[in-house]
C-alpha cells in the first residue's frame, strides 16, 4: 500500500463517494472550482522557474530587458492568481453551503422520524452535534480539503517538474525528504480516532448545559443551584480540556518533525548543490531556482502536522454524519402496510408485554378489549405502566411481546401514517411551538375551514381568552408557549385534538397539573372532546373518571382490576383504596 492511501484511507475515499450524490446536482460550479486552482497552484513553480533566467541572464550576463519584464510576469502572473483565489473562495463556498444545506435537511428529516427510544436516550446537545455540527464540519472540511488538495496538487506537480528540470538528482533526494516527512502521518492518525470520539461526546456535553441553563432558568434559580451548575459546567469543561492536551500530546510532535525532516532535506539539497555548482552540473541560476521551489514544495509540508487533526477531526465528522443518515428507525413502516382510514370495531391487547431495557418489564402480559365508541380509564399508581400501555397504541414504542391489533390488524402491519392520524393525544405536558395560537392549533393544516377552527376554539374553551388578546388567534405564544398558563397551554392542545378530528383520543393526565380553576375549565373542554370518539384517560384524579365505561387499574405491570367504577368500589380492591384516599384527602382539603 502506498504512502498516500495510507494517509487517504479506504474510509475517507468511501465518505467522498457518499458525498458525490450531494456534489452532483453542482458539480459544474464544483469543477469550476477546482479548476481555477491549476493557475492558483501553478504559479508557485512560474515563481520559482524564471529565477534561473534572472540569475543567468541579469546577475551574470547583465541584460537591462530581462530587468523589467521578469518583474512584470511575475507581477501579472500574481493579479492572474489573485483573482483564480478569490474565484476557488467564491465558488468553494457557494457549493459548499449548497451541499451543507442538503445535506442538513436530510438529516433533519431522518431526526423527526427517529422513534421515541432514541430521544428517551439522546441529550439535546447529542442531537445538535450529530444533525448539524456534524453536517457543518464535514461539508466545511469536504471543501477545505478539496480545495487544499487540488491547490497543493497542481503545485506540488509544477514544482516537482521545475526540481527535474533544474537538477534531477537534487529533485530524487528532495523528494526521498518529502515522503520521508509524510511517514509518521500514517502512524498518528488509528491513534487519535477514539480521542476525536471522545472529544464529541465532550462537546455534545457542553451543548446540553447551555439547553439546559436556558429552558431550566426558572428551576436554577429558584432552587439557587447557580453554583451548583457551575460546578457541573466546570467538570465537564474540564473535562475536555484533559481529552485536547490528550490529542495535543499525540500529535505535538508531529510538526516539529516533519519540519526537522523537511530541513534534512534543505540542507541535503544544498550540500549537494554546491558540489553540483562546483563541479560545473549546474548553474547558479539553476541552484537558485531548485532551492526557491524546494522550499516553497517544503512550506505546506512543514505546517501540514498542525492541519492534520483537523483534516481528522472532518473525516470523523462525515463518519458521523453518514452512520445517521444509513440509521434505520426500529419503529417503521412495514413492507406492504394496510392502510387504515378509521376504525370501525375494537382495539385488542393480547397478552402484551414491553420493556424499554432488556431483562426489565414495564408491562407485563396485559389483555384488553377496547370498543369503539366508549370510554376507557387507566389508574393506578405511579411507574405501574399506565403511559406505557396506551403508548404503544399509536407506536410510540413497539410490544415486545403478545399482539396489539385493532380492527383485528396488527399495529405493526398498518401504516404509520394512517395510524397516527386516527389518534389524537393530549399529553400532562403539552408541547407548544414558537408562532401564534393559530398556528399551534392547526399545526400545519391547511385544509380546513375558518367555521371549522372556530368550533374547534369554542369547544375547547378558548373562546373568551381569545378574545381578551388584541391579536386574537395571531397571537405570538413565545418558544414552548411561555407566555401562557398551563390551563391556557391544555386548551390550546385540546383545540388540536378538534380539529384533528380523530375518533379515538388519548388523555394523558391532561389535568394533573392544573389547579382547581383551571382543571374546571380544562376538564369541560375534554368533555367536549369526548363526544362521540373512543377515549383512552390515564388519570391520577379518579374523580374525573367515574363516568367511564370501563376502568382498569394497572400496577408493576398488570391489569389487576377492571371494570366501572360502582363494581369496582363494590369489589373493595386497589381502587377502592385509592378511591378512600383520595376522597378522604379532598374533605381535609
Amino acid at each position: 500500500m502506498s504512502l498516500a492511501s495510507k494517509i487517504l484511507n479506504s474510509q475517507m475515499i468511501a465518505n467522498y463517494r457518499k458525498m458525490w450524490p450531494y456534489v452532483k446536482p453542482y458539480r459544474i460550479r464544483a469543477v469550476l472550482a477546482v479548476l481555477v486552482t491549476i493557475p492558483i497552484g501553478s504559479f508557485d513553480a512560474l515563481t520559482a522557474w524564471i529565477l534561473k533566467p534572472y540569475m543567468d541572464v541579469v546577475l551574470v550576463e547583465k541584460q537591462a530587458m530581462a530587468v523589467s519584464l521578469m518583474p512584470l510576469v511575475i507581477v501579472l502572473g500574481s493579479a492572474l492568481q489573485s483573482i483564480c483565489n478569490y474565484a476557488a473562495v467564491y465558488l468553494n463556498t457557494w457549493v459548499g453551503q449548497k451541499i451543507t444545506m442538503d445535506l442538513k435537511m436530510d438529516l433533519y428529516r431522518k431526526l423527526l422520524y427517529k422513534d421515541a427510544a432514541y430521544f428517551d436516550h439522546s441529550s439535546s446537545g447529542n442531537v445538535i452535534m450529530q444533525f448539524s455540527t456534524c453536517a457543518e464540519s464535514a461539508c466545511g472540511g469536504l471543501l477545505a480539503n478539496v480545495k487544499l488538495f487540488t491547490t497543493r496538487f497542481f503545485s506540488s506537480v509544477s514544482l516537482i517538474c521545475v526540481l527535474f528540470w533544474n537538477s534531477w538528482q537534487l529533485a530524487i533526494v528532495a523528494l526521498i525528504f518529502m515522503f520521508g516527512a509524510l511517514y509518521p502521518l500514517t502512524t498518528v492518525r488509528k491513534k487519535i480516532k477514539q480521542l476525536m470520539s471522545k472529544q464529541i461526546g465532550g462537546q455534545s456535553v457542553i451543548t446540553t448545559h447551555y439547553n439546559e441553563t436556558f429552558s431550566g432558568n426558572r428551576i436554577i434559580t429558584s432552587y439557587n443551584l447557580h453554583q451548583h451548575e457551575e460546578e457541573r459546567f466546570s467538570k465537564d469543561l474540564r473535562g475536555l480540556f484533559h481529552l485536547q492536551m490528550k490529542m495535543v500530546q499525540k500529535t505535538g510532535l508531529l510538526s516539529p518533525l516533519i519540519h526537522f525532516i523537511v530541513s534534512l532535506g534543505i540542507a541535503g539539497a544544498i550540500w549537494l548543490g554546491s558540489w553540483l555548482i562546483v563541479t560545473n552540473q549546474i548553474t547558479s541560476g539553476n541552484f537558485v531556482s531548485f532551492i526557491a521551489a524546494l522550499l516553497m514544495l517544503y512550506t505546506p509540508i512543514k505546517g501540514i502536522g498542525n492541519s492534520f487533526t483537523a483534516v481528522q477531526m472532518s473525516f470523523l465528522m462525515m463518519d458521523q454524519v453518514f452512520n445517521q443518515l444509513a440509521s434505520v428507525p426500529s419503529v417503521r413502516n412495514a413492507e406492504n402496510a394496510v392502510p387504515l382510514h378509521t376504525v370501525h370495531n375494537k382495539i385488542e391487547y393480547r397478552d402484551v408485554s414491553f420493556e424499554y431495557l432488556p431483562g426489565k418489564p414495564v408491562l407485563k402480559g396485559v389483555s384488553a378489549n377496547i370498543e369503539i365508541g366508549k370510554m376507557y380509564a387507566f389508574v393506578g399508581n405511579s411507574g405501574g405502566g399506565k403511559t406505557t400501555f396506551v403508548n404503544l397504541l399509536p407506536r410510540f414504542y413497539d410490544i415486545t411481546n403478545g399482539e396489539l391489533l385493532i380492527d383485528s390488524i396488527p399495529v405493526r402491519n398498518i401504516d404509520l401514517h394512517d395510524l397516527r392520524e386516527n389518534i389524537a393525544v393530549v399529553f400532562q405536558d403539552n408541547f407548544l411551538f414558537s408562532g401564534t395560537i393559530r398556528d399551534n392549533i392547526l399545526l400545519g393544516k391547511t385544509d380546513y375551514r375558518e367555521e371549522d377552527l372556530r368550533i374547534a376554539v369554542n369547544s375547547a374553551c378558548l373562546d373568551d381568552f381569545i378574545s381578551s388578546l388584541e391579536k386574537g388567534l395571531d397571537t405570538e405564544i413565545g418558544e414552548r408557549g411561555v407566555l401562557l398558563s398551563g390551563g391556557q397551554k391544555q386548551r390550546v392542545a385540546i383545540a388540536r385534538a378538534f380539529m384533528k378530528n380523530a375518533p379515538i383520543v388519548i388523555l394523558d393526565e391532561a389535568t394533573s397539573a392544573l389547579d382547581n380553576k383551571s382543571e374546571a375549565i380544562v376538564q369541560q373542554a375534554i368533555d367536549n372532546l369526548m363526544k362521540d370518539r373512543t377515549v383512552l384517560v390515564i388519570a391520577h384524579r379518579l374523580s374525573t373518571v367515574k363516568n367511564a365505561d370501563q376502568i382498569f387499574v394497572i400496577n408493576e405491570g398488570r391489569i389487576v382490576e377492571r371494570g366501572s367504577h360502582e363494581e369496582l368500589l363494590k369489589l373493595g380492591g386497589e381502587y377502592a383504596a385509592l378511591y378512600e384516599m383520595q376522597f378522604k384527602k379532598k374533605k381535609n382539603d
